[in-house]
């Protein structure tokens, strides 16, 4: 159960990341459970579990985490109201992310997944595009809730925390990182 009280506005240290912290994922985006966009409002690209497995993390904690994700190719079509892209080029492009590992306890999951809102709205889905992920820190454990309402109250709560936490220069220096945009196949920064 989620703990009452106010949530602090940024995570992670204002000097930057923190071990283990910066952690690199990636993944082909496949479908997940269906819930964020239908049921929350909060579209997800969950990426395999296996993708826990790229550099050896396969052990970090279940919880909500913030960073970077850099999409392969060119941006998928945006809503009119999306928040403009980022960094990028021919080969993709980066945006903030906030993401959960874990057992998802509201929906009784019997499964751990990996879900990443990507912060802009996008007019389509783009499953099959490979997703790298720079995890820069962690926001909190994850939470059983009493309602679905206060379930997308956190979640934006955690949007917001991951605005502002990317925003110091020490993480948004991170959204440069060269690995962002090298996907399989692609082995090289062209």
């Amino acid at each position: 159960m989620r703990p009452s009280g106010a949530r602090d506005a940024v995570a992670g240290p204002d000097e930057g990341p923190a071990p283990p912290f910066p952690v690199k994922l990636g993944g082909p985006v496949i479908k997940g459970f269906g819930r964020g966009s239908r049921e929350l409002g909060i579209p997800t690209a969950n990426i395999p579990l296996e993708g826990l497995a790229v550099g050896g993390h396969e052990d970090l904690d279940s919880g909500v985490y913030y960073g970077w994700a850099g999409l392969e190719g060119a941006p998928p079509a945006s809503t009119p109201q999306a928040e403009g892209k980022l960094e990028g080029d021919a080969r993709g492009t980066i945006y903030p992310m906030v993401m959960s590992i874990g057992w998802n306890p509201f929906y009784k999951n019997t499964v751990r997944s990996v879900e990443v809102h990507i912060m802009h709205e996008f007019a389509q889905d783009f499953y099959g595009r490979h997703l790298n992920l720079l995890i820069l820190g962690f926001i909190r454990p994850e939470y059983d809730y009493v309602s679905k309402e206060s379930l997308i109250d956190d979640i934006r709560t955690d949007i917001d925390v991951t605005r502002q936490s990317l925003a110091r220069p020490a993480y948004e220096k991170w959204k440069k990182d060269e690995s962002l945009l090298v996907f399989p196949g692609r082995e090289s920064v062209e």
